[in-house]
């Protein structure tokens, strides 16, 4: 192999190389790139506030919901998940039991129309 070829293929990978970790950077930084991990925890985020939205319609369904709402807000934060567990409104249809997350995050948004 002449020098010159040898230098142009070194040139070339090295290139290549730093392109690709250009690209990276960029694609993660701005791109919007993410990992397994961080796009499997932005989806479980997204089931959780679509679930805790469909408690608090399920809630607010309920035709005494103003004396249920009131009751919620006498209580203190950490036991309105158990309220809201108890009532059941945290389950979606077809599940047997939903999880503490779900009953915590509805409790959190149910708090938007207690009366001050």
């Amino acid at each position: 192999m002449k020098p010159e070829t040898a230098g142009k293929i070194k040139f070339s990978v090295w290139g290549l190389i730093c392109g690709a970790v250009i690209a990276m950077i960029l694609g993660f930084a701005w791109g919007g790139w993410t990992t397994f991990r961080t796009s499997q925890k932005m989806s479980e985020e997204a089931v959780l506030a679509s679930q805790a939205a469909i408690c608090v319609a399920q809630f607010m369904k309920e035709p005494n919901h103003k004396e249920k709402l009131k009751e919620l807000g006498e209580l203190n934060s950490w036991k309105r998940a158990d309220f809201i567990e108890k009532g059941g409104w945290d389950k979606m249809p077809g599940q047997e039991k939903a999880g503490y997350l779900v009953s915590r995050a509805c409790a959190d948004g149910l708090e938007l129309f207690f009366e001050k």
